[in-house]
């Protein structure tokens, strides 16, 4: 059998309109004749027609191996493992089920390894559509929520990843381990991300962003607005309780009381988009001491018992 070079890895659940341009635009991307690569979509228990929409897609031609995975653990962390246990590339790259590719995404993000000593990459993620095809209004784009990376025009290195656009080498994953999958979308909504990044670093391993590598966001108008923007942030915040220690005196108080202050004051002044963003900062802090509070009562509980 002929090895695999590159494994694109997308955890998917209830897109499937999300998935049929995904795919097209996977149908559209450069790849070299001799690089063999292979697309594994793992689907976490789908209850709209994602399962019957890529089998039927399994069976059409492409320039890649369309590989078709159930995984019904919930929770991205739990799909995206199932990826890396089947996935057979030297280079794996991961991404979301609800982004675009460039048509030179992927041999942008292996020209990085050849340019730069990066064993993992971070690519760039932009702005798309909305459903009807209309672009972002970039007055309004932190209104959108969507997860956007543009560190600028150089490659460059950086402490994280977020994988809506991502690659590493396998032996990165080799040694890094699987995913987190107590964290994340499914479980508890965010922070996988960060989690496996401190691990690759931890691991030895350098993280690089390339923005020349780049994936379109869609926009969703279920995201819009102040709720979404609320909830996500304490979701954040909660996450980060399980995997981080943070001083409560000297940082998450603090800072939960100056972002407090910086919210009233920009209200006032009318400054929306850092009112905005400092709304968001405050349930950040706030999901971190709920989480933490829960963990301690949690801990108080069971030694009670």
């Amino acid at each position: 059998m002929t090895p695999i070079d590159v494994s694109i890895v997308v955890p998917t659940r209830n897109r499937v309109q999300s998935l049929t341009r995904l795919l097209r635009s996977l149908d559209l991307m450069e790849i070299p004749d001799a690089l063999r690569t292979e697309a594994l979509f793992a689907d976490n228990g789908s209850t709209d027609e994602t399962g019957r929409f890529l089998l039927e897609e399994q069976k059409k031609p492409r320039k890649f191996l369309l590989r078709v995975l159930q995984e019904m653990r919930r929770g991205k962390a739990n799909a995206v493992n199932r990826c890396l246990q089947e996935s057979e590339g030297k280079i794996i790259s991961i991404i979301d089920d609800d982004v675009v590719v460039h048509p030179q995404w992927l041999v942008r993000h292996l020209e990085c390894y050849d340019l730069a000593a990066f064993d993992a990459l971070q690519g760039r993620i932009l702005p798309g559509v909305d459903p009807e095809g209309r672009p972002a209004d970039l007055e309004r784009l932190y209104q959108y929520n969507i997860p956007l990376v543009d560190y600028g025009n150089q490659i460059r290195e950086i402490k994280g990843l977020l994988a809506t656009n991502i690659s590493l080498k396998r032996e990165v994953f080799e040694k890094a381990g699987f995913y987190n999958p107590s964290l994340g979308a499914g479980a508890s909504g965010f922070g996988e991300d960060t989690e496996y990044s401190a691990r690759i670093r931890k691991a030895g391993f350098k993280i690089g962003y390339t923005p020349h590598a780049v994936v379109y966001h869609e926009l969703d108008p279920g995201r819009y607005g102040r709720a979404y923007n609320r909830r996500i942030h304490y979701l954040k915040g909660f996450s980060r309780s399980l995997s981080r220690r943070d001083s409560m005196p000297f940082r998450v108080v603090p800072n939960l009381l100056a972002s407090c202050i910086r919210y009233g004051l920009y209200r006032t002044l009318g400054q929306g988009e850092k009112a905005y963003k400092a709304e968001g900062r405050i349930m950040r802090y706030w999901g971190y001491l709920i989480g933490k509070a829960g963990s301690c009562l949690r801990r108080d509980s069971g030694q009670s018992d």
